[in-house]
């Protein structure tokens, strides 16, 4: 599987990596969880609708989301 990051979330990946760390290892745990099956596993993952059909988004914090 590939990972790519839009350049706000690569920016937000680097702060949260210098001022957050709790919030990079949990982004780092769900990447390595998405990996093998991106339906399934941890952060409540849930399909995505209309023109993001066929995506699945995960909880990083009440405000964040991975997709």
């Amino acid at each position: 599987m590939k990972i790519l990051f839009t350049p706000d979330a690569w920016a937000d990946y680097l702060w949260w990596q210098a001022h957050d760390r709790a919030t990079f290892k949990r982004v780092n745990k769900l990447i390595d969880d998405i990996t093998p099956n991106g339906y399934e596993g941890i952060g409540k993952p849930e399909a995505l609708r209309q023109n993001l059909a066929g995506f699945w988004s995960r909880r990083i914090t009440s405000e964040h989301r991975i997709v």
